[in-house]
């Protein structure tokens, strides 16, 4: 999977032992809609479909 590197430097802000899981998620995500590159908007929009809990 190819990131830009806007969206690499986002993935740095993330703690670096949860960094690992957090890229696996976004990378699966980016899978699903068929995405073959990661960058900054999309990065985004993941991280903010994730941090979204569930009642």
């Amino acid at each position: 999977m190819k990131w830009t590197s806007e969206a690499e430097q986002a993935l740095r802000e993330v703690p670096f032992f949860v960094r690992p899981a957090v890229r696996r998620k976004i990378e699966a995500l980016a899978t699903d809609h068929k995405q073959q590159l990661i960058d900054e908007a999309f990065y985004k929009e993941a991280r903010a479909k994730f941090s979204r809990r569930s009642p």
